[in-house]
C-alpha cells in the first residue's frame, strides 16, 4: 500500500460484516442456552457463559487489531516456529492439562481454559501453505505427499492421545486444499471408500458386504481391459476392502471406548442404545430441534433449552437452541450466512497471486465447512456426537479466537495481494 493509505482500505468488509453478524447471533444464542427466568439473569452477567463470551469477543477484537497491524509476511516466515510451538503445547497439555469430559485437552489458566488443538489447526494450515509454495515441491510426487501427510499426522496423533477425536477429525479437512494444489484424487477416493465401508459394516452383516465386494470385483474384471496387472490390482483392492471390513468390526468392539461406540451406534444402530442413557444427548437435541417447528418458540422461550434437557447446550449443541427458539426460518438464515461466508472465502482464495495465500484461504474455508457440517449433522442425528464446536456460535474463548485469527489472517493477506509476486 502507498504511504499514507488507510490500512483498512483494502479490507474485505463483506467478510467482516458476516463475521460480526455470526458472532453477535452466537452470543445471543449462548445467553438463551443459559437463561434462567427465575433468577432474572441478564446477558452481561459474568457468572454466565454469555457474560464470559462477551469478554472473549472483546479479546477477539484485540486479536483482530494486532493481526491487521502486523506485517502480512510474518505469517509465512514464522509458520514453522508456530507449528513447533503448538506441537509442544499439545505435548504439554497431556502432562499438565486439565481433564474435562474424559479428555485432557485444556490448560486451566484460572480466568479461562485454553485448548491448544484449536490453534494447532491454524499452525498446521500455515506450515502446509509454506511448504507447498516452496519452489520444487510437487504434490504429485510421493515423497512430497509423505511429507505433507506427516505434517498433518503429527498433531492428529497427539490430539488423539488426549483423547479428543472430534478435534483430530477436523485435520482431514486439510486434504481439500491439498487436492486443490495437485494432491492425487486417489487419496480422496480412498477416504470416501473407507468411510462408506465403515458405515456399511454398521448397517449390514459382514457376509453381505463381502459378497457385494466380490460381485463388484467380478464386474470390474469383466468390464476392464483384461491385462494381468489390471486383474491383479482389482483382486488386491477387493481383498484389502474385505480386510478393512474385518478391521472396522474389530476396531468398534475392541479398540474404541464404550462411550465412543455408543455414540456411533446411536446413529446407525439406535435399537441397541438406551435413549435414557447413552442416547440421551442426541435424543434431547432432536426433540429440541423438532419442537421449534417452522418459526420457533421465540427468543428465550425454548422449553428444552430453558430447563436444561440438552447437555452441553451452549457448546456442542448450541444449534439445538437456535432451532428450538427460531425454528426452520432461523436455522435456514444461519446456514445461508455460513454458506455465503465460505463461498466468499473461496472467492478470496482464488484471487490470490501467491500460492501460499491461496492454499491458506482454501484451508480456512475447508476447516470452517468441516466444523459447520459436522456440528449441525451431529445435533440432528446424522453424525455421531463428537466435540466439534459450531464456529462463532459455540461458547468458548479458544474456539472463537482460533476461528477469528484464521479468518483475519486471510483478510490481512488479501489486503496485500497486489504486493506479492505470483509463485
Amino acid at each position: 500500500m502507498r504511504k499514507g493509505e488507510s490500512i483498512l482500505k483494502h479490507l474485505d468488509w463483506s467478510i467482516v460484516l458476516l463475521y460480526v453478524i455470526l458472532v453477535i447471533m452466537g452470543w445471543f444464542n449462548i445467553f438463551a442456552s443459559v437463561y434462567d427466568p427465575e433468577s432474572a439473569s441478564n446477558i452481561f452477567d459474568l457468572s454466565l457463559n454469555s457474560g464470559r463470551q462477551l469478554l472473549f469477543i472483546g479479546g477477539a477484537v484485540f486479536l483482530i487489531i494486532i493481526i491487521l497491524l502486523l506485517d502480512f509476511r510474518i505469517y509465512e516466515s514464522f509458520a514453522p516456529a508456530l507449528y513447533v510451538l503448538f506441537l509442544c503445547l499439545l505435548i504439554g497439555v497431556l502432562v499438565f492439562g486439565t481433564k474435562i469430559n474424559g479428555a485432557r485437552a485444556w490448560f486451566d489458566l484460572g480466568i479461562f481454559r485454553f485448548q491448544p488443538a484449536e490453534f494447532t489447526k491454524l499452525a498446521t494450515a500455515l506450515l502446509l501453505a509454506r511448504y507447498i509454495s516452496t519452489t520444487g515441491v510437487k504434490l504429485n510426487e510421493f515423497k512430497h505427499q509423505l511429507i505433507v501427510l506427516a505434517m498433518i499426522a503429527l498433531p492428529v496423533g497427539l490430539i488423539l492421545l488426549q483423547p479428543d477425536t472430534g478435534s483430530a477429525m477436523v485435520f482431514a479437512a486439510l486434504i481439500i486444499p491439498l487436492y486443490r494444489e495437485g494432491f492425487p484424487a486417489s487419496y480422496l477416493v480412498l477416504g470416501f471408500t473407507a468411510a462408506g465401508l465403515f458405515i456399511l459394516t454398521l448397517l449390514l452383516p459382514q457376509i453381505y458386504i463381502i459378497i457385494g465386494l466380490a460381485v463388484l470385483a467380478a464386474i470390474a474384471i469383466a468390464l476392464t481391459e483384461k491385462t494381468k496387472g489390471r486383474i491383479i490390482l482389482i483382486i488386491v483392492g477387493a481383498i484389502l476392502c474385505v480386510g478393512f471390513v474385518f478391521t472396522t468390526d474389530y476396531l468398534l468392539n475392541n479398540v474404541l471406548k464404550g462411550y465412543q461406540k455408543s455414540r456411533i451406534e446411536a446413529i446407525f444402530r439406535p435399537e441397541l442404545v438406551n435413549p435414557k442413557a447413552e442416547g440421551w444427548n442426541l435424543e434431547q437435541s432432536k426433540i429440541a430441534i423438532g419442537s421449534g417447528g417452522f418459526a420457533g418458540k421465540g427468543f428465550l422461550e425454548g422449553t428444552q433449552t430453558k430447563y436444561g434437557y440438552v447437555p452441553e447446550q451452549s457448546t456442542d449443541f448450541i444449534f439445538s437452541t437456535l432451532a428450538e427458539e427460531h425454528g426452520w426460518i432461523g436455522s435456514a438464515v444461519v446456514i445461508v450466512l455460513f454458506l455465503i461466508l465460505m463461498i466468499r472465502i473461496i472467492s478470496i482464495a482464488e484471487r490470490q497471486k501467491f500460492k501460499f495465500a491461496r492454499f491458506y484461504g482454501y484451508a480456512v474455508a475447508s476447516i470452517l465447512f468441516f466444523h459447520f457440517t459436522i456440528n449441525i449433522a451431529m445435533t440432528i442425528g446424522l453424525f455421531p456426537v463428537v466435540g466439534i464446536p459450531l464456529p462463532f456460535f459455540s461458547y468458548g474463548g479458544s474456539s472463537l479466537w482460533s476461528f477469528t485469527v484464521m479468518l483475519f489472517v486471510l483478510l490481512k493477506m488479501d489486503m496485500h495481494r497486489s504486493q506479492v509476486l505470483t509463485r
